[in-house]
């Protein structure tokens, strides 16, 4: 008897020991970084500020390096010289230099006051500043696109902007001692090549570690860094009037940024997590969990969108499968052959194109208005502010698709309204103060695109949507000086057309507001039939 139930006892041990409940206890859940960061990291914590304000520096100098072409390339004032050549013809009441005889006039400020004055670009040959304008916002719009995809791919967020910024620094000290024009243009071109990856690359990377309910609001504010920086842009202008000086004055920001602040920032976990470098992932958002001073449990672990709505594994994964996993990666073309994600990167890239027109087209006009230009600028700058604090504030309320038809067809409207008015006597202020709405409400759209351009696409492909919507948005750009120097009532008829043309084309986006942040195209792919069968 006592052997047996010696026996009895030996095997009833493992029963009691519960090998199921062990097992289930070593699967840990797989979870989306959005729900990881709603449950337990915290949306937009202490991490995600500080994360956030370091990396949006970046736009302030995307600023610089954009808007440094109204100072440098001006055509300054000019008076006729005391010895002059008798007979020459030049007097106060000379409008214009062309015609009159070498040596009876001269720029005030020197030769070195902008590039005109160095090079002599009036007259016959005024078209050259429009030229390096044009060739800069065509190196942005390649460098968009091309490091849209480095930083969807090898490069990383960081990589990439770290990458911008050093190209940035080089280059703007560069042209400072461009010795003739066409080197200024290669210069200028390269330029805007590195510049049109900065704001790109920051804004993914300041956006993508916020959650969901926070994430609208705070990439709305990203473009305070970007009006900032014109602003503070117009004070060193005012400070350093030689062009070589004011190319290198406002080309050291970029230097102290890769210094200072990009030791600071960190890699984006949605990056981390589709290039499978699933512990990185895990390791930083165990990083915000801490800083915010949340706790992440061992018991859950991020996964990509398809190996979630995987309902086969019912949400679980065994210790087998923790290995490394396989980097996930996308393109431009797995966006155009999904029946998905084509027609919205067709709609983006119309209206940025359109938008883009507009709020540059309206930045340019506003140097017709014959007022001092550095108070100008200044305004201009700070006008745009309240735009971004009022699209922020009804984002959310409202939603990205009403709002961005409403600011759009606002836009138009003023545009329209300032066409129809005489630039003359009263009239004049009128058509100023129709040129300032219409920028107000193009500067909340232009803002609101960025994050609604963003939140159309998956992670693998979100920069490389996002770039080529750029891209479209520097070919607006580019075209914006040829439109203004239409002149009269003209160039307020094309802002209106494209500003209203760009409303209607919006009512054909779908509404992200309250959907997931996507990873992978299947993801996205998977989300989207559901959420059209539940609306069925």
């Amino acid at each position: 008897m006592p052997a047996t139930s010696s026996s009895d006892t030996v095997d009833r041990s493992p029963l009691l020991s519960s090998p199921i409940g062990a097992k289930e206890k070593a699967e840990p859940e797989k979870i989306g970084i959005d729900d990881m960061l709603q449950k337990y990291c915290g949306e937009f914590g202490r991490w995600q500020l500080r994360h956030f304000v370091l990396t949006s520096l970046a736009w302030a100098l995307e600023a610089f390096h954009t808007m440094v072409m109204i100072f440098a390339d001006r055509e300054p004032s000019w008076h006729c010289s005391s010895g002059g050549p008798a007979g020459s013809g030049c007097d106060d009441s000379v409008k214009s230099v062309c015609g009159l005889a070498p040596g009876s006039w001269e720029w005030s400020g020197g030769s070195t006051i902008s590039t005109v004055a160095q090079w002599g670009l009036v007259c016959g040959d005024k078209y050259k500043v429009g030229l390096v304008q044009a060739l800069f916002f065509g190196g942005c719009m390649i460098g968009a696109g091309v490091f849209g995809h480095l930083s969807d791919s090898i490069l990383g967020r960081k990589g990439s902007l770290t990458v911008v910024c050093f190209l940035n620094a080089i280059f703007g000290c560069l042209t400072a001692l461009s010795p003739n024009y066409w080197t200024y243009v290669l210069l200028r071109l390269l330029t805007g090549y590195s510049t049109g990856g900065v704001g790109l690359c920051a804004f993914v990377l300041a956006t993508e570690p916020i959650g969901p309910s926070k994430r609208g609001a705070a990439g709305m504010s990203t473009f305070y860094f970007f009006s900032t920086g014109i602003a503070l842009l117009s004070g060193i202008a005012f400070i350093f009037r030689s062009w070589p000086q004011l190319y290198i004055a406002s080309s050291i920001p970029s230097i102290l940024f890769l210094v200072t602040v990009v030791p600071f920032i960190s890699e984006s976990p949605r990056w981390y997590l589709v290039r499978g470098r699933v512990d990185d992932a895990m390791r930083l958002m165990r990083t915000i969990a801490k800083s915010n001073g949340r706790h992440l449990p061992d018991g859950v672990i991020l996964a990509l969108d398809e190996e979630i709505n995987d309902g086969s594994k019912h949400n679980l994964i065994s210790k087998e499968e923790l290995g490394p996993k396989q980097a996930v990666t996308g393109s431009l073309i797995d966006v155009v052959r999904s029946p998905v994600t084509r027609i919205r990167l067709f709609l983006a890239v119309a209206i940025n194109f359109l938008c883009s027109i507009v709020y540059y087209g309206l930045s340019l006009n506003v140097v017709n208005l014959g007022t001092n230009l550095y108070l100008t600028v200044l305004l201009n700058a700070v006008a745009e502010m309240p735009a971004f604090a009022i699209t922020a504030v009804l984002l959310d309320r409202f939603g990205r698709k009403p709002l961005a038809i409403g600011t759009m067809w606002f836009s138009g409207l003023f545009c329209f309204v300032g066409c129809l008015v005489k630039s003359v006597g009263i009239w004049k202020v009128v058509r100023m103060v129709c040129g300032v709405w219409g920028i107000f409400g193009m500067a909340g759209t232009y803002n609101l695109l960025f994050i609604y351009t963003a939140e159309l696409f998956p992670t693998v492909v979100r920069n490389a949507a996002l770039g080529c919507a750029t891209q479209a948005a520097q070919m607006g750009a580019i075209l914006a000086p040829f439109v203004v120097v239409l002149g009269g009532g003209l160039p307020f008829a094309v802002f209106a057309v494209c500003g209203i043309a760009g409303g209607i084309l919006a009512f054909y986006v779908p509404e992200t507001l309250h959907r997931p942040l996507y990873d992978t195209m299947a993801g996205l792919e998977d989300g989207e039939s559901v959420s059209v069968c539940e609306t069925v």
